[in-house]
Order: structure tokens, then sequence, then C-alpha cells
């Protein structure tokens, strides 16, 4: 627990009278009076000597303290039980005052001194000054005099600093008188105690500074004591500076590790264990820097800027990233230099270095998403620039270089603005994913665009070469195939000179390119064949065609009339020999001019003399075979057992068009001969005088025929009477039955409405012969009109 701190001082029971440590009373002490934040710049005094000697009396008026004082009224007695610990009140640097148990104490007895060297060796080990304070009536005595506490604390000054040699400064408190007879049995303590081969000769002065300080009785001289106090105390002032009581502070555990460093201390003490100051300095320092390391590393982690920094690299890169790192974890080193600056060297730099590892560790894999940031980044910023270069018109490999470079060397700015400057970590190996990356989009562009050129002039070509092949193919004339022939190889030169300025653009190796254009001199080669190929599958089609064409159609292209004049055999044999001639350019594909005998085979064995004279002296059929003579497989369109039965299949599909021809003509021969015989017309003649001669006396009996036969032809031309018999005797009485009383009704009621016009245009009077003379001659206009179909 910690006293009363009314009066400024704050005090603590630093080892209880049992030897437990206080821990906890420690930690609130060093933190009230804050000796964490002095590094090395404070100091330990300890104070011991026999009981009731009026330690904790001198304390309190030499550093203003406020430790408990005997009571004299109430005789010698132990006052000040175990270690106690206060902090020196007005004094610089931070001095803190440790009050040990008094020796040579009744309630101890003696045999139990084992404390009282346990305490000596504590206060030894942790002060930078020592006081003993010792009553001038004891100097010279054994016991009084404190002559074992003395060779004890020599003993264990030797164990203590067999390794290294530093001073203690020790004062005395006796009368200016006996300072002699005490050093002489300082000395003599000092050559009885067991040393080192090495410091056998070795004087008391190597190890300690021995100062003797004369101070007057307090009850008995008080104004003098209290001055010679205060001259003192003002050497307690600025006690680390160099040549002050403290001495050189380079082997002093920092304030910060004080705690640990005391508590581990009398652990050592009490297990009666060698006491190695330097190792345990090493021991403390670990422990403490790995403290300060661990809680530098929390700090960290917690920090609001990387917490920061780490989200949002996770979604977009983040400028000047390395630099903001870099600070931030500097600030954290910076921060464990600070605190662990006054610790063992080697130990300071070892757990430094594993704390920045272990940063190092925690921060690489946001690192690592920076560079995967920047690189995606990067990569579809290069994307967007390629397409933009390209859509610009500039050349394909241009492009691509241009844009590799810029974008490359972006990457590299940003790689060097997001490097941590405490670590070395290597970024090559993003870099080289993302120049892989890089060139595998420049490769996938770069297919899809020779692609896309190569599908451009192979479209190209076949617009040029399909049509015109097809209507050269329709044609089928002694010309098509050297006209096929002349119309490739101008496209495919233009188109590939076209083709190879649009490589040109792309920088590839001339083996390449060359097999490119190659490729594509095939394709139109391959289009032409292929055009043919198509329409030989439609060879009988195109073959019916043409024969329809030739034999329904005269020479100005006008529909034949089949009147009975037209040679119909001459007709059909020249439309056959056009269809054959058809056949024959279909059969095989010349696109070398490589002469054949396809078209002579197919004219002596399909025409008409050609198998006569072929049935008549029984030689084998030409066209009984698979293959041509002098051409290849490869450019057979058609065999010839294929020509024979296609020639038998159009002969048979246009028989029919022939016969309906023949019949047309027949009928139209009928048609036209209505006229009977001339031996009728004689006999009509010579049979038929007397009623020749009656009609002669009788006028009337010729305008009555006549006006039958106006009437008569009338019917005729209505009924069209020759055209319903041209398809038959039986459907031409049909159809005029049921035309006939139709038309007869529809004759009379016109002439009806005629005379009923013409009687209300006429006036009202007599009619006069030769009015019904004119009459006459209106009915006969009338039956005219009709018959013309007026």
């Amino acid at each position: 627990m910690l006293s009363d701190k009314s009066d400024g001082c704050c005090s603590t029971h630093l080892i209880d009278g049992d030897g437990v440590f206080n821990v906890a009373g420690v930690e609130n002490f060093i933190k009230e009076v804050k000796l964490a934040e002095c590094g090395l710049s404070y100091a330990i005094v300890s104070i011991m000597g026999p009981q009731s000697s009026g330690k904790s009396t001198l304390l309190n008026h030499l550093f203003n303290t406020n430790f408990r004082e005997m009571d004299a009224y109430k005789g010698r007695s132990q006052t000040t039980k175990g270690i106690w610990m206060a902090r020196c009140v007005g004094i610089e640097p931070c001095t803190l005052v440790m009050d040990l148990e008094g020796t040579d104490g009744r309630e101890r007895g003696e045999d139990d001194t084992t404390f009282e060297k346990q305490s000596a060796l504590f206060a030894l080990a942790v002060s930078d000054i020592v006081l003993i304070n010792m009553w001038c009536h004891d100097i010279g005595r054994e016991q009084a005099a404190n002559k074992p506490l003395l060779k004890t604390v020599f003993q264990v000054m030797m164990r203590l600093f067999r390794h290294q040699h530093p001073t203690l400064r020790l004062l005395l408190t006796p009368l200016e008188n006996l300072e002699p007879v005490l050093r002489e049995d300082i000395q003599k303590i000092w050559d009885s105690v067991p040393k080192p081969q090495a410091h056998e000769e070795t004087p008391l002065s190597e190890f300690f500074n021995v100062e003797v300080v004369a101070l007057s009785s307090y009850e008995e001289k008080e104004e003098q004591f209290k001055e010679q106090v205060a001259s003192l105390r003002q050497r307690f002032f600025h006690s680390i500076a160099p040549g002050g009581l403290a001495g050189d502070r380079r082997g002093v555990v920092p304030a910060s590790g004080f705690s640990f460093s005391a508590q581990h201390m009398w652990e050592v003490i009490k297990e009666n264990r060698d006491l190695d100051l330097p190792a345990h300095k090493v021991m403390v320092a670990t422990v403490r820097c790995e403290e300060i390391a661990h809680e530098k590393y929390d700090s960290f982690t917690a920090n609001e800027e990387w917490c920061q920094l780490k989200e949002a690299v996770q979604s977009h890169p983040v400028g000047g990233f390395g630099k903001k790192l870099s600070s931030v974890l500097n600030a954290c080193l910076s921060e464990y230099d600070a605190e662990a600056t006054f610790f063992d060297e080697g130990v300071r730099s070892t757990k430094r270095k594993q704390l920045e590892e272990k940063l190092l560790q925690l921060v690489q894999p946001a690192y690592q998403s920076m560079l995967g940031r920047i690189r995606s980044d990067t990569l579809e910023r290069f994307k967007e620039a390629f397409d933009k270069e390209l859509k610009g018109g500039i050349g394909f490999a241009m492009a691509a270089h241009e844009c590799t470079v810029s974008l490359m060397s972006q990457f590299d700015e940003e790689c060097a603005d997001a490097v941590i400057d405490q670590a070395k970590w290597d970024s090559s190996r993003v870099r080289d994913k993302l120049k892989r990356d890089i060139d595998a989009h420049i490769a996938e562009i770069r297919t899809a665009k020779l692609a896309e050129v190569t599908t451009l002039y192979e479209n190209k070509l076949n617009d040029a070469l399909a049509g015109p092949v097809e209507g050269l193919l329709d044609g089928a004339a002694d010309d098509t195939w050297p006209a096929i022939r002349k119309l490739l190889q101008c496209e495919t030169h233009t188109g590939l000179s076209g083709f190879s300025t649009a490589l040109s653009g792309f920088e590839m190796d001339e083996q390449t390119r060359e097999n490119m254009v190659l490729r594509l001199k095939d394709y139109a080669r391959g289009v032409v064949e292929a055009k043919a190929k198509e329409e030989a599958g439609r060879v009988l089609i195109r073959m019916k065609d043409r024969f329809s064409m030739l034999f329904s159609y005269d020479s100005d292209s006008m529909p034949r009339v089949w009147t009975g004049k037209e040679n119909i055999r001459a007709i059909t044999k020249t439309a056959r020999s056009a269809s054959l001639k058809l056949l024959s350019v279909m059969a095989a594909i010349r696109l070398e001019d490589e002469r054949d005998s396809i078209e002579n085979t197919l004219s002596v064995a399909l025409s008409d003399g050609g198998a006569s004279t072929k049935k008549g002296i029984g030689s084998p059929d030409p066209l009984a075979s698979s293959t041509w003579n002098e051409v290849s497989a490869s450019k057979t369109l058609i065999t010839p057992i294929q020509c024979k039965s296609l020639w038998k299949q159009f002969n048979t599909e246009t028989e029919y068009i022939v016969t309906q021809a023949i019949a047309a003509q027949e009928a139209n021969r009928r048609n036209n001969n209505w006229l009977p015989p001339p031996w009728a017309v004689v006999a009509l003649l010579i049979l038929g005088f007397n009623e020749f001669m009656t009609l002669l006396r009788n006028p009337l009996y010729l305008g009555v025929i006549f006006v039958a036969f106006l009437l008569v032809k009338a019917l005729w031309v209505q009924l069209d009477i020759s055209g319903e018999f041209r398809n038959g005797a039986l459907p031409g009485l049909l159809s005029l039955s049921t035309k006939f009383l139709p038309t007869v009704t529809n004759l009379l009621r016109r002439l009806a409405e005629a005379g009923q016009r013409k009687a209300n245009n006429e006036p009202q009077h007599n009619t006069t012969p030769a009015s019904k003379s004119s009459r006459g001659t209106t009915a006969s206009s009338e039956v005219t009109s009709v018959n013309r179909g007026e």
C-alpha cells in the first residue's frame, strides 16, 4: 500500500518482514512517481546500519521522506520491518531511497542473520549509493561496529562484481577524530575477505569510493545536524552527472525495468543462488524489451492509420502507401527505441529486429494486396489505352510497344511509391506477372485482330467471287472456265495486296506472313471450288431451266405460240444441246489452263446421233466409268456415270414439255382449219342452186338471213365456241350448255334496251316505208355492235 502523500512524499513497503516482495505495491508506486519515464535519469539510495541507530530519522531529514521513526520514550525497538522505499522530495534527478531493517536487533535474535545478509545483498545489487549509519561510540567494537556486516558487504561485492569493476560510494557517519580508526578497521576487513586470484592484490579503492561524513547528534546539536544534513543533501542534486555520487550509468537497469529487476534479484537472493549481475541485466533487458516490443506490436495493430490503410488497399490502390506505412512503422520502432534505449544493446537490437520482422510480416499481406491492385489497375489501363490506340489507326505493333512501355513505367513508379522503407521486398515477381498478362492480352488481341483482318478479306473475296462464278457457270459457254480463272486471278491479286498491307502493321516474321497470305490465296480458290461444287449439285435443275428457257421462249425472250409452223424437233435439239453443254461445263473444275475431252465424250455418248451410232456398232459405253480421262478425282464434280444418269433423268422430265408443245401445235392446226372441203363447196353450189335463185328473187329473205347471220356471229363471239372446243368436244359441249342461255338472254336484253332508247329519241309520226327500212338498218347495226363486243 502507498503511504499518505499529503506532504508530497510517496512511499511503499517494498519487502515485508517475512521477505515477501510487494509486486502490486511497487507497480503502483512506480506509476505514481512516473519512474518509467525517467530512463536512466534516476538514482537509488539505500541505508543500512544497526537497529535504532536513527536511519529513518536521517533519511527523513536528508530527503524529506516520511519513514516511520522510533519513539524514544518507548525505548529501543524494531521500527522498520523489511525494506521500505520512498521518493525523495525536491531532489533532481528522480531519487528513490530504501530504508532497510536494522541489523543486530533483538526481535530476530543472534542466530537469525539470514534476512540481514539478504537485504544487504539486495541493497548493494540495486543501489547506486549505500549509506552505512554507525554510532560514534561503536567504533572499534566487533559486533556493534557492524564489522560482520561490513565483511559481508565486501564479500558480496566481490561476488556481485567479479566480471566488472563499478564504483561504490559508502557514506559513514562517525565523529571526525574517529575516521582513521574506522578506515583502519575497513582495511582490515577488506584484507580478510577471500578474493579471486585476479584480485588478490587489488586495493579497496578499485571497488569502493569510501567517504566518511561526520554528523552531529540530532538530539544534542539539532541546528548543527540540520546544517550538516543540508550540506550533504546538496551533494545528491545532479547525482548522475559525470563525477556525481551515482557515477557511471551505462550498467544501470533502465527505470522501466526496475520493478521486474528488483523482484527477480530478490528471488535469486532468497534462493541463495549466484547473483550474476551482468547476466541479470541481460535477462531484465530480454524480458523488458520483449514486453515493450509486445506493447508496440499491439499498439501498431490498433493504430487507426494502419487500419485505414489495410482496409482501403483491399478495394483500391492507395496513393503514398509506402510513405504512410513506413511512417507508421518508423513511429512504432522509434517508440520502442525510446523505451528500450537504456537496456542492453545486444538484447535491445535483437528484440528490435524481431519486432520489425513481426511488423513487416503483419503488413506484408497489405503490401502484396497493394501490388496486386496496382497490377490489376495497370492492366486495365493498358487495355483501355491499347484499345484507344488501335481505334486511332496506329499500327498494332507500334501501339502495343508504346502502351507497354508507358504502362510498365507507370507500374514501376506506383511500385516505388508503395515501397516500405523498413522492408527489402522485391516486386519483380508482380512485375513479371503484369508483363506476362500484358503479353497474353496483346497475343489475344493480335489473334483476334488477325482473325478479323483475315475474315474481312475472306468476305471480300467471297463477295467478289461467289456471285460472279455462279453467273458464269449458269451461262455455261466455252469461255466459262477461262473467265472464272481470270476472275479468280484478278480478285485474288487485289485481295492479297490489301491483305499484305494490313499485315504490315503487325510486324510478324516473313515466314508467318507468307503462310497467312498463302492461306488466303487457298481460301479464294476454295470459294470458287465450293461454288462449283454447289452448282454441280444443282446441275439437273440448271439443265431443266436452260431447256425450258430455250424451248419455251424465242430469241426475243417472248413465249412461243405453237401455231403449227414451228419446227419442234429442231428447237428441242437446240435446247438439249445447250443443256448438255451446261452438264459438260459442270462436270469438272478447270482452274488450270488444261484441256480435256469431257464435252466431246458427252456429245458423242448422249446426243441422238451418238446413241444411234453406239447402238449400231455395239461399241462399249464411254460413260460407264467413275473417272474422266485427263481429269483428277479431286477436280471431278460429276463422274461419267453420274452424267449418264442425270441425262436420262433430264430427258424423262423434259419429255412432257415437248409432248405438250406437240399437242398444242396439233390443236391449233385443227382449230384454224374450220372451212369445209372443196368438194363439199361444189356440191353445195350444185345442189343449192334452186335455193339461191329463190333468195335472189325475194330480197327479203336475204335481210332475214343477214340478220340471222349477225345474231349467230354475235353468239359465236360471246360464247367463244372455238376456244371451248380446243380442249375437246365433250368439255366444249358441257361448257356451252351452261353458258348458252345466259348469253342469249343478255343479248336479247341489250337489243331491247337499244330499241327503247331509239324510240324515246324519235318524234311521234306515221311510219313510212322508208322509216321501216331505216329501222331495219338500225337493227342490223346493233347486231353488228354486239358481235364486236361493244
